[in-house]
């Protein structure tokens, strides 16, 4: 691979960076963060960079990540950066597609317009997109790449588990929960949701016998593990053997686990676009590919 690419990852992504850096034999190093008292942060790069830059970091939390994306992004053109490449496995802000009330901010045009105006090449994984088929629509950069993590997950479960059923916990994950059964041509079903509130939820699964059978619930997000923790009761009440969580992007907050523990589920698994306790699927292999569609 050409010296004249770099990846600069952060501290909170560092794992994640070196190893799509191995992958594609290339350099990686790590921007120096300093936060002030008063929370703003000082970033150092390295003194020397090429002139196709890579940084890594998904952006989860991502309020101060956008800013310090900012801030890297124009020192990097600064320093003699011809291209700038955002490798971010998972993509903030991309939920909030229309106004809902009068009012309302919608993000996700105010934000993709931001990180494109930023970077020629912006790769990302099951972002979460409800009213626009493709990622520019978004993100109007030069190269807006949407991978998926959906055979990386079909391979997992076919060298872990015999023959489960897999469940979208509501409409919106059925693209994903079809995706995933379609190699192994696996049973699926997806349930209906019904939200009261961010922790009040109704699930009625599809007609499917899950007695004496594994299910394996499967999503893009997961958050406060609420949805999945009442789909994984109804299934347990089904008479399932046994419940499962399969997910890209483990958002969990800090109570979310244990969650989802007291609701029945036996695993919880999740690719490393977030770093989480649960990854089990690194996505190093699947972005050094679509990298390589960049150089």
């Amino acid at each position: 691979m050409s010296s004249a690419m770099l990846i600069l990852g952060f501290d909170d992504y560092d794992e994640q960076s070196r190893r799509l850096a191995e992958s594609l034999a290339i350099p990686c190093q790590m921007i120096q963060r300093h936060l002030f008292p008063d929370g703003e942060s000082k970033l150092t790069l390295p003194g020397s960079i090429p002139e196709h830059v890579i940084i890594c970091r998904s952006l989860d939390h991502p309020n101060e990540k956008l800013l310090e994306l900012l801030l890297a992004a124009r020192t990097a053109h600064e320093l003699g950066a011809k291209r700038l490449t955002l490798v971010a496995p998972y993509l903030c802000y991309m939920r909030q597609d229309k106004a809902f009330h009068p009012g309302e901010a919608v993000s996700q045009p105010i934000v993709g317009k931001f990180i494109a105006d930023l970077f020629d090449n912006v790769i990302t994984v099951d972002p979460h997109l409800h009213r626009i088929q493709y990622l520019e629509q978004a993100v109007p950069a030069k190269h807006a790449v949407t991978l998926s993590a959906t055979s990386l997950m079909a391979e997992f479960l076919r060298e872990h588990i015999d023959d489960p059923v897999l469940l979208g916990p509501d409409n919106e994950a059925e693209q994903w929960v079809s995706a995933v059964a379609a190699p192994g041509k696996l049973d699926y079903g997806v349930c209906k949701k019904v939200r009261r509130g961010d922790r009040d939820v109704e699930i009625t699964l599809p007609g499917i016998n899950l007695s004496g059978r594994s299910v394996v619930i499967v999503d893009d997000v997961a958050s406060s593990g609420q949805t999945l923790a009442v789909a994984a009761k109804q299934c347990i009440s089904q008479n399932a053997q046994h419940v499962d969580v399969l997910v890209t992007h483990a958002l969990f907050e800090s109570d979310a686990t244990e969650r989802l523990l007291q609701a029945g589920v036996r695993n919880i698994w999740s690719t490393d676009s977030v770093s989480h306790d649960s990854n089990v699927m690194p996505l190093n292999e699947l972005l050094k590919e679509a990298v390589l569609t960049l150089t």
